[in-house]
């Protein structure tokens, strides 16, 4: 099996420089700067500093020996007011060093578009929930392929829709109309995406391009239960179904989704379904729009039927308390729904080229570098993505274990800590040290899987 082993970030997590350089203001800015909003008012003004830290941090990813690296681009960063009216040469500079630089080291960039942080001057006029921003998102695109496609071969338009959707698009969880009114404007901000890089770009560049989804895998509270069985099925529709139905089947939402969404949506006693309609022309446009199914995906859960008004899928679930635990309480360590999962995405979706583009595991409170937890959690994890790929037949492509370095951890703050590295954030000079779980990532590239002797120098 010959795929691509990386590592990845996200701009606000570990960039700093909030307001370096004529960087505008996202919405991460402004909810981190809101007192009691981020674990422990944590922000990312400084994050990891990975701004002023290019080439410290392109020799962790050279050590490493990662083939390829993922980091998103700051749309602010960019474009301050979220339109071309002011194009910043010196953010557009920042990311050209960075490329230039992974490209010197032979490390082959992979590039976010949007990883949650926009502008806030476009969230000031409603953000993904303003149907304009269909058009704003292409032209911030736009302004990326010009500048960075010659050197770019790998683009991902947005990263886990269904948590911008959810909780992230003005960083605010309201249930109702507004999450399936950011997600349509989301599906139809990455088709245009995809659409101009295929009409414009890719002739000349020759890349790829498509989104990056996230979901769980549900079992069946009791497998021997069918209301089960269904419930755990539906959870899997809403979630992957979601964005994934639209882009790499039909151009729709699934008829489930569709169903349910509209009898709820009546019985609440709405004129019509909160579920926002595509045209035909539309649905046109949409299906087909990627190069590769894009997948997040950390864990598993129990589903079971719960009939409930405010519950749309009638579906909740839970974890089994046997399960291994994390420093994220919603993470728990479930490696067999993993190649489930992959299987799923191989016989739901035509079997696509797949690229894992996050998989990781967190920890909090006491620092320990010998993060045996985690070394588990990648030797099971990417054994069940083998098990995929060898048994089952997916066609994976690329694995990114997730995360390089702990960093800003979203509402969560610095608690949180993924990553392969150690940040020590008392140390103004915010070395980046080795967890162990560092050499054994290493072992595992090098040997592109598992070598016979891989648990001979385990402690």
């Amino acid at each position: 099996l010959a795929i691509v082993l990386g590592s990845g970030e996200g701009s606000i997590t570990i960039e700093g420089a909030w307001r370096e350089d004529g960087k505008g203001l996202s919405i991460w800015d402004t909810f981190a700067h809101t007192p009691l909003k981020v674990g422990n008012d944590d922000n990312g003004d400084i994050a990891c500093d990975s701004y002023h830290r290019i080439d410290e941090d392109v020799a962790l990813l050279k050590k490493l020996g990662l083939t390829h690296y993922r980091f998103s681009i700051s749309w602010p960063r960019i474009l301050p007011d979220g339109t071309t009216s002011f194009i910043n040469k010196a953010g557009l500079k920042y990311y050209e060093n960075l490329i230039d630089a992974l490209l010197a080291a032979n490390i082959q960039p992979q590039v976010t578009i949007y990883h949650w942080d926009l502008p806030q001057a476009l969230q000031d006029v409603k953000g993904w929930e303003n149907d304009t921003i269909v058009d704003r998102f292409k032209e911030y695109a736009d302004v990326l392929f010009s500048h960075l496609g010659h050197k770019v071969k790998f683009w991902i338009t947005l990263n886990e829709p269904y948590n911008v959707a959810q909780i992230g698009h003005g960083i605010s969880f309201r249930p109702g109309t507004a999450p399936y009114i950011v997600a349509h404007n989301l599906i139809k901000a990455h088709a245009e995406a995809w659409h101009l890089y295929n009409d414009t770009y890719r002739a000349k560049q020759g890349g790829i391009i498509s989104l990056s989804i996230n979901s769980d895998w549900a079992e069946p509270r009791n497998p021997y239960k069918q209301e089960d069985i269904d419930a755990a099925r539906r959870f899997v529709q809403f979630f992957i179904g979601w964005f994934a139905d639209p882009v790499f089947k039909n151009g729709d939402y699934n008829e489930v989704m569709k169903t349910m969404i509209r009898e709820r949506s009546l019985a609440q006693g709405f004129a019509k379904s909160r579920l926002p309609e595509f045209t035909e022309e539309e649905k046109r446009r949409i299906k087909g729009t990627f190069d590769y199914f894009g997948f997040n995906h950390y864990t598993t859960v129990l589903a079971y039927n719960f009939k409930y008004a405010t519950i749309i899928q009638a579906t909740k679930a839970e974890t089994d308390r046997s399960w291994l635990g994390s420093g994220s309480f919603w993470l728990k360590v479930t490696p067999f729904g993993f190649r489930k999962i992959l299987k799923y995405i191989k016989e739901e979706y035509g079997n696509p080229p797949i690229y894992i583009t996050e998989n990781g595991i967190s920890e909090r409170g006491e620092v320990d570098l010998n993060d045996v937890w985690r070394k588990h959690y990648y030797t099971s994890y990417i054994n069940e993505a083998l098990k995929a790929y060898k048994l089952d037949g997916a066609d994976i492509r690329g694995y990114t274990a997730w995360t390089l370095m702990d960093n800003l951890e979203w509402a969560t703050g610095f608690s949180d800590r993924f990553g392969l590295y150690y940040v020590n954030r008392s140390d103004p000079a915010l070395p980046r040290i080795a967890k162990q779980s560092a050499e054994h990532y290493t072992r595992i590239i090098h040997c592109n899987g598992f070598p016979n002797d891989m648990y001979k120098h385990l402690p």
